[in-house]
């Protein structure tokens, strides 16, 4: 029998700073807001915070990159006092979140600070470095990437999605509904860095990245940090805000770790996290009323719906045609605060964040009616995690 501890665990608070396009606060300022906003939340202070973790961990005092915050500077920064902590990569970006799960349930916390926090645009990346013409060595895995003028994993995912596509008969007409669809959600979005109008005719003429992909495709690097407060079940029922609890965890890795080297390549980690998921609990795909799934390139989106059984391969194409089944009043409302293609990246803590708001009745225009079960994802290639979440 398994045991499925994670039920007695929820998300008792929320929050988010700022987003910003451009070098304009100093990204850890940003995530220091954001973890102080998710406490606030949750009804709790500093105080009661003893625990805390981050994904994919970082040093002490850099505070910008694509890791702008360690666990080290928020606990000294809030001057917190912790039974347990956790940072490194995991099986996601959601690992942080797996971890507290596991830690709560095993007794040795009982509210833990999970936050992501993003400074990409402080500081150069490879792709940037790249296009300059001037690389830094190449060392690890890029060794093998760099010589075949690949140093993205825009370029990655583009092999496993033209395979999908050809293999199934998807289209990038269909595909473009998934950024077009999206973009309609993030004009409900103040926080979103993208809201103006995008149509199907924008998405096609666009300009490409890695084909299939085009630049609408791509998920859009910020400075920002989004973060939640991760409790017991029976202390968040004490606390002020409507409990979410976690239903189900994915966080396995079955197959061969690796973008490149799956025996059922294209598939991407995240098929062996679902299958994992839905061994967890008597729900079903049909139940889910909200799906917030990650979409650092738009075709993952397509790769989470099949791995989680939302959608048969060879079906989504038409599924999300149009965009009115992955719209507000749709069968399988998708990525409502606009997801990472138009409100910007934060490694899926943001759709975490979303999907809270749809559960607790919260999330204003882009509200879906009588929301109880929502299922988010996390990750692509070697990252993969989803969580299936339901009203306490």
């Amino acid at each position: 029998m398994t045991i499925v501890n994670e039920r007695l665990v929820a998300i008792s608070g929320i929050g988010q700073s700022r987003i910003f396009r451009k070098p304009t606060v100093y990204p850890f300022e940003l995530a220091v807001d954001a973890c102080i906003a998710a406490i606030q939340d949750a009804g709790l202070t500093a105080a009661d915070v003893d625990g805390i973790a981050t994904w994919p961990g970082g040093e002490p005092g850099v505070g910008h990159g694509s890791t702008a915050a360690s666990v080290v500077d928020v606990k000294n920064s809030l001057g917190l006092k912790l039974n347990w902590y956790s940072s490194g990569r995991g099986p996601s970006q959601f690992g942080a979140i797996a971890n507290a799960i596991g830690a709560i349930a095993a007794g040795l916390c009982n509210h833990v600070l999970c936050f992501r926090a993003e400074g990409e645009r402080w500081v150069p990346t490879y792709g940037r470095a790249f296009a300059s013409g001037e690389l830094p060595v190449a060392s690890g895995y890029f060794e093998w990437m760099l010589p075949y003028w690949s140093p993205s994993a825009g370029n990655w995912t583009a092999l496993h999605a033209d395979l999908h596509m050809r293999r199934t008969g998807l289209t990038r007409e269909q595909l473009g509904w998934i950024p077009v669809t999206q973009r309609r959600f993030a004009a409900m979005n103040e926080a979103a860095v993208y809201r103006e109008p995008m149509t199907h005719d924008d998405y096609m003429s666009a300009r490409m990245i890695s084909t299939p992909l085009c630049i609408y495709d791509c998920d859009v690097p910020i400075d920002g940090a989004a973060a939640v407060v991760i409790s017991r079940l029976d202390a968040a029922r004490e606390l002020p805000q409507k409990p979410v609890r976690f239903e189900a965890v994915g966080t396995a890795i079955y197959d061969h770790d690796s973008w490149f080297g799956r025996s059922d390549f294209p598939n991407m980690a995240m098929h062996d996290a679902a299958k994992m998921m839905w061994q967890r609990t008597d729900l079903k795909p049909s139940d889910i009323d909200t799906a917030h799934l990650y979409d650092g390139f738009s075709w993952m989106v397509v790769a989470w719906m099949e791995a989680l059984g939302l959608t048969k391969p060879g079906e989504t194409g038409a599924f999300i045609e149009g965009g009115q089944r992955i719209g507000l009043e749709g069968d399988l409302p998708l990525n409502t605060n606009g997801g990472q293609l138009s409100e910007g990246r934060l490694h899926a803590f943001s759709h975490l964040i979303e999907a809270v708001r749809q559960l607790r009745g919260t999330a204003g225009p882009r509200q879906v009616k009588d929301a109880e079960v929502s299922v988010c994802g996390a990750g692509g290639g070697v990252y993969g995690a989803s969580f299936l979440l339901t009203c306490a």
